[in-house]
Parts: C-alpha cells; structure tokens; sequence
C-alpha cells in the first residue's frame, strides 16, 4: 500500500484507522468490493483527515509489518496452490456456464475468477432477479447483460455457480439441476441435506463422485471453508480431538449494505453524530458484535451451529467443536483464533511443516520478526494464512492457530469455481 496524505502535509503509513479499515464512499462500495477507491474519513480522536488509495494490486507495506508475507512480497498476485496447478495443466471440457446473483459481490466476483483463470467456457451467462435485467457486468474484457433468472431455461447449460440467497436457491437449482445442470451453490439451502455434497476441493474432492444424485454441489459457510483447509493437513498428521474456534468476521460477509452501514456510521461518530443501526442489531462501528444470524440451539447462533455441522460433514463427524462467532469492523478477509487439541501430540514444528506443503496454505508465522496474517494483507488473495503456531500449554495435546482468509475469494467464489473447474477435469465429458 502506498504512502498516503494528510491534509496537512505530513505523510503516514495507513495500518488500520482506528478499528475501520479502507472507508469508501457508497457508490464505490456498491460498484465493486474490491476497489475501495478514494475518500475521506475523519478520525474522532486525531482530527485528521486521509485520502485512502484504492488497495487493489498495491504494495502493502506498513510499518511494523514485514514487507514479505510467506515468502511473498505482500501485494504481489500470488501463484496458484498445488490444487489450483494440477487442475490447471490437465486438459478440460468446454461447457455452458450460468452465473446467478451476478449482480452481487461474490458473483461479480466468480465472473473474474472464471476469467482470470481461464475456465473453459464456450458462454457464461449473467443471472439475476428482473430488477437488475437492465444492467452489465464485466466477465474478463467483454460487458455481459444480465439476465432474468426466472426466465431462463437451463437446457444446454452444463454448470451453474449460484451465489444468491438461500430462498433464491431453493426455488430455481431444483430447476436447472432437472433440466441437466449442475449447480455449484453458495446459500446455506443445500449445505445439510445428505444427498447433496458439501465440498471444499482442498479437503474432500472424493465427495464430487456423487454430484449426479441430484445434480447439485453445495459450497460451505466462508468461516468452515478457511478453518477445514488448515485443519485437514493436522487432522492427518494427528487425528483432531476437539476445536474451540472463535472468528472475527468482517462485515463484507453480510453483504454490500453492510459494508455501507460501517462506512456511514464511521463517518457519523466522527462528525459526532448518531450512527444509525439497519443491517445490524447494534453499532458496528468502532464496536464488536458476537452475534452473527440469530440465536438457535443453546443459544449457539446459526452461524456457529454452520461451523460445528459443516466441519462434521466435511472433515469428521468425531471432532467436538465449539464456536463462538463476533462480527468486526473490518470491510474485508475473516480472521479465526482455533485451539485444536489432538489424540496424540503434534508439535508446533511439525504442524508447520504440515501446513507448508498443504495445498490452498500459506504459512507466516515468525512472531520475532512481526511476521504474521492480517485482513490487510490477504484480502484479495487466494490463500488460506496459517500464523501464530504454538503449543498451548494448558492442555496435553493442543495447538493454538491464527488464520485469516478472503471471505469473498476463497470463502466464497473461489471455492465455487475450484469446484467447477474439478468437475470439468474429472466428471464432465469431455469433447
């Protein structure tokens, strides 16, 4: 990231404003989450006024922060994981793809992956509800209009990356699975439903051979997604007793009118005035929240009933696991604190070397040197960051985790198009 201005001259490193990260104006923040372009946010406690440069492809270097992160240099687009190279050089199918809800931010998202890494796609069709017909969207170089889900016949379509709400999903991937489809879904509709494979190709690709029960893939919660692709290599190294895991999720992953509601009441406490509260239950800026959807099962909320559930199904149905999980301030990447207590015991050493060679992994972890993951150097990156590895001490066979990933790349589009691009490889016909 580079140097930023403040008003008055003097120059500073931008390592986090307060506990607001990257403040945007709305309109930039509604157009594209990841290009947090140029706008001013006053800082209640300073005073100070700051331009802040769009972070996309930017150096990121900060003070107290090193200017590499695992080996590479933070800002650099990193090279595709051991996964990601083996689907890549092995030759595909080329097939029909739909992308529904691809008006929102995981969907806008899913077309640049599709086109940023190649897919195989003969046409990719843009779907979302009638009131966004009239709109593009940006699939590589090429403005896609957008599409009437409710009109669209599936029929010749071979693959639907589906990134709409639960209710969405549960009325139209019936529908396009029976017209010969497969949809790779995001929502929360499918993920529990035992003729549906919830999938994260890192962990348990196997589960794809059986797809054609319905023809319909689930993708999991952002949150299981990153904390299964760390665990998976120590849960094969030590076999995983227990997890305790407590998440610091950001607001990204309420969706677009969240991230406009921590921008707006940022702004309204440092005018000194009263934020006003519409997507969450309270103030989210300069705050915490540990409630994230609402409460269920022994006042667990049903997000972290998704973590305990979706572990399960996908890691082991063995593994204990309590979650508690708190909403942040942060526009972008998820951060998780996981206590893993082993049946026998797994050096921080060998977890290490473990977490090194798994696939989707990146390890920074040299806590002498300040080396460690943040929200701000993962964001728009593909990997899941492993830091902070140690012993815990008040157990016999437990480690302490910290790990950080993009919730709208890997939490969410990501995962959906390595999905994609493993059915092609080993499923589709090829032609």
């Amino acid at each position: 990231m580079r140097n930023i201005n403040l008003h008055k001259g003097a120059r500073h490193r931008l390592a986090g404003v307060g506990c607001c990260f990257f403040p945007c104006r709305e309109s930039n923040i509604k157009s594209n989450f990841y290009s947090l372009a140029t706008s001013r946010l006053c800082l209640a406690s300073l005073r100070l006024c700051v331009d802040a440069a769009p972070r996309s492809n930017q150096r990121c270097i900060q003070k107290g922060l090193p200017r590499r992160l695992g080996g590479l240099r933070i800002g650099e687009r990193p090279g595709r994981a051991a996964l990601d190279e083996t689907v890549k050089n092995e030759p595909m199918t080329r097939c029909k793809v739909a992308v529904v809800g691809a008006t929102g931010a995981v969907g806008k998202e899913i077309l640049n992956l599709l086109a940023t890494r190649r897919f195989p796609a003969t046409e990719v069709v843009a779907l979302a509800s009638a009131r966004s017909t009239n709109s593009v969207v940006m699939y590589g170089d090429t403005m896609l209009p957008v599409r009437d889900l409710a009109e669209y016949e599936f029929k010749g379509t071979d693959i639907c990356l589906s990134a709409p709400g639960a209710s969405v999903s549960k009325e139209f991937a019936p529908r396009a699975a029976a017209a010969g489809c497969i949809v790779i879904d995001k929502s929360s509709q499918f993920r529990m439903e035992p003729d549906v494979p919830l999938v994260v190709p890192e962990v348990n690709p196997h589960d794809l051979k059986w797809h054609s029960k319905r023809n319909i893939i689930s993708s999991p919660n952002c949150t299981t997604i990153q904390m299964v692709v760390a665990l998976k290599p120590l849960h094969d190294l030590g076999t995983i007793r227990r997890i305790v895991i407590s998440s610091y999720q950001a607001v990204s992953g309420a969706g677009k009118e969240a991230m406009i509601e921590l921008d707006q009441q940022a702004r309204a406490h440092c005018a000194e005035a009263t934020p006003q509260c519409e997507v969450f239950a309270k103030q989210i800026a300069f705050n915490l929240i540990p409630q994230i959807e609402d409460f269920s099962y022994e006042d667990y909320t049903k997000e972290e009933l998704k973590l305990t559930h979706e572990t399960h199904r996908i890691l082991d149905p063995q593994i204990k696991v309590s979650a508690t999980c708190v909403r942040v301030p942060v526009f972008n990447c998820h951060g998780e604190s996981v206590n893993v207590e082993f049946e026998e015991s797994v050096s921080p050493e060998a977890a290490r070397a473990a977490l090194s060679r798994a696939p989707g992994v990146a390890v920074v972890d040299n806590p002498t040197e300040g080396a460690y993951a943040t929200p701000i150097e993962c964001s728009g990156r593909d990997e899941v960051f492993v830091s902070r590895i140690r012993r815990d001490s008040s157990i016999g066979n437990g480690l302490n985790l910290w790990i950080v990933s993009d919730n709208l790349r890997k939490g969410a589009a990501l995962n959906a198009v390595q999905i994609a691009e493993l059915l092609v490889r080993d499923y589709l016909q090829r032609t």
